[in-house]
């Protein structure tokens, strides 16, 4: 079942790696295309997929979102581990009262969801993709910089980092040749488990209006534009989720198929 969670996961982003790679280079239709008179029609040899309401062609606009999702996926996780990681490194190393101050400045950070950063970042300087990406990243610092912390606590413990400070090692080295690369995996499946929660942020954001314009396809986008006709069309909305839901799945098991193959206790257990 581990096997099957990880090989699922990889497949599924596998295929949104894909869908993105060739909407570099083809669509169908230029997916901004409007075609008024031939607004909300089904799956045909022309529209694999069908049309909108406006005409546009579905699948066009799936692959070039597809794109989108994985830039402020990739964007809004380097900005949280950039963020996180360090954060937790530090508090974990820093003696008290710092280690406390830095653990409550964390547990502060958590309680702006996305949602709200995105609303005052976009009060602030307007709604666009470079909004969410720095809102859903900003976001997720707290929890890398816990999983940090308390990885970094784990390490730190060991004996070999004893001697390491015995020898007269400094911190900073201690952090960049001892603690780093042992919490190194967990932090690579924090990174796929927050990369799908990044795209479901995006497209929660996207369907409000507060992050990627109305000039550049997204998911979130498709579904509040296919909203007016569910009951006309309910296709429209069919194909945006199933886009959404198979990326948060694909990167969710993906992270949890790593942390089976990665964790040596799980490993004992296969």
């Amino acid at each position: 079942m581990r096997r099957a969670g990880l090989v699922i996961g990889s497949t599924l982003v596998g295929l949104i790696v894909l869908a993105a790679l060739v909407s570099l280079l083809w669509t169908p239709y230029d997916p901004n295309l409007v075609v008024p008179a031939e607004r909300l029609q089904g799956p045909s040899v022309r529209h694999l997929l069908g049309t909108d309401g406006f005409g546009s062609d579905i699948a066009s606009r799936l692959l070039v979102g597809a794109r989108t999702c994985l830039l402020v996926g990739i964007v809004s996780v380097v900005i949280a581990a950039g963020i996180g990681v360090p954060w937790g490194m530090a508090s974990a190393m820093l003696r008290r009262p710092w280690s406390r101050i830095g653990a409550r400045a964390s547990d502060l950070l958590y309680a702006f969801p996305a949602l709200l950063l995105a609303i005052i970042l976009a009060a602030a300087v307007g709604g666009s993709t470079v909004t969410g990406m720095i809102a859903i990243g900003i976001s997720t610092v707290p929890v890398f910089a816990r999983i940090t912390r308390t990885a970094s606590w784990q390490v730190l413990s060991q004996d070999y980092v004893l001697a390491a400070r015995s020898s007269g090692i400094g911190w900073p080295a201690i952090a960049r040749t001892h603690v780093l690369p042992n919490i190194a995996p967990l932090i690579g499946v924090q990174a796929s488990v927050a990369y799908g929660m990044a795209i479901l942020a995006e497209a929660a954001l996207s369907y409000l209006g507060l992050a990627t314009p109305a000039t550049v396809p997204t998911w979130g986008r498709m579904l509040r534009d296919a909203q007016t006709y569910l009951f006309n069309s309910p296709a429209q909305t069919l194909w945006p989720g199933l886009a959404i839901a198979a990326a948060v799945m694909g990167f969710t098991l993906l992270g949890d198929g790593l942390r089976d193959f990665l964790d040596p206790r799980l490993r004992e257990l296969r």
